[in-house]
């Protein structure tokens, strides 16, 4: 009985440090949508040289325009007049959509994902030679002996090249939005439209959106190929953070966006726990957690505790708490 009692004390001891890492982590991912409105709405914009802000303004300039350009009556793949275009009523079209689309909150914190990961996969890339498209299990996926698996592979290794390219553009193809958040968008355009042209254009892009073919649809069908096999995703060096998240998040049941997050410097404690509520052993977490944190020391607490008491810690509502 009394060892009982110090063990129950020791697991709960280990859970509050584990709990006080997560907390301050959470206030620093949670500052970031905020901060993100107020830098791209403010005068100060032009002063900020910050990557990932130029990213995120670029991608929402782009969905704008990629609107603007569908209630015009033109394809969707083509953009609104560009900056160095003489006329200025469309400019001040594009600026007044691209204000609008600055206040969904859900748009800016995927594009802030979005280019979280497009940066990080350029610094593993430097760091530690881990292709960005070309994984050594996207690689293996693609000759696979099951053609639906080689295939679906390959236009997942399409889809891939394509997102790194639109980053480093600083675009983002309305159709690779998720599927709430792309009604979400497309329902702010009816509302500040009224002729019929405009709606038209909305509605052709409405009825040709299809998530299973985005690029986060993509990984989702290719991780879920692979069944019990899809613990090889949770390799960030071996499947690459695209696979690398998307594989965490089916093996947790969290958000992706949680497992790209967990791969930024000065998050270690999320992605300790992220990892061990997917079942990984200390010395795989270990591993992982160096690549991404090569300069700072895993909390050793967390092979102490059990997986569905990591994936707690990290509940969104707060279940660990």
């Amino acid at each position: 009985m009394g060892e009982d009692t110090l063990d129950l004390a020791a697991d709960l001891a280990v859970e509050a440090i584990l709990r006080d890492e997560l907390a301050r982590e959470d206030r620093a991912a949670a500052a970031v949508v905020p901060v993100l409105r107020h830098l791209l709405t403010s005068d100060a914009q032009a002063l900020v040289s910050d990557a990932i802000l130029a990213r995120v303004r670029g991608m929402v300039v782009d969905c704008a325009a990629q609107m603007l350009n569908a209630m015009a009556g033109h394809g969707s793949a083509t953009r609104a007049p560009t900056p160095a275009d003489p006329s200025r009523r469309d400019h001040a079209a594009l600026d007044q959509w691209a204000e609008a689309l600055l206040g969904e909150t859900a748009l800016l914190a995927f594009c802030h994902t979005l280019a979280t990961e497009s940066l990080l996969a350029e610094r593993f890339q430097q760091r530690h030679a881990i292709d960005p498209v070309l994984s050594p299990l996207l690689q293996e996926l693609i000759a696979s002996d099951d053609p639906a698996i080689a295939a679906l592979a390959m236009t997942t290794l399409a889809a891939q090249s394509r997102f790194i390219q639109s980053q480093r553009r600083m675009e983002l193809p309305l159709g690779e939005l998720p599927a709430e958040l792309f009604h979400a968008v497309i329902a702010r355009g009816f509302a500040g439209v009224a002729d019929d042209q405009a709606r038209t254009g909305l509605e052709r892009l409405r009825r040709d959106y299809d998530e299973a073919s985005s690029r986060l649809g993509l990984l989702a069908r290719l991780v879920a190929s692979m069944r019990r096999g899809a613990v090889a995703a949770i390799a960030l060096d071996h499947a690459g953070l695209a696979l690398f998240a998307t594989g965490l998040a089916a093996q947790t049941h969290l958000p992706r966006e949680t497992g790209v997050l967990a791969c930024h410097e000065g998050q270690g404690a999320r992605l300790a726990l992220a990892l061990r509520s997917a079942g990984l052993p200390l010395p795989m977490i270990e591993r992982q957690f160096l690549l991404v944190e090569p300069s700072a020391r895993m909390p050793r607490t967390i092979a102490t505790l059990a997986s569905d008491r990591a994936a707690a810690l990290l509940a969104p509502d707060g279940a660990g708490q």
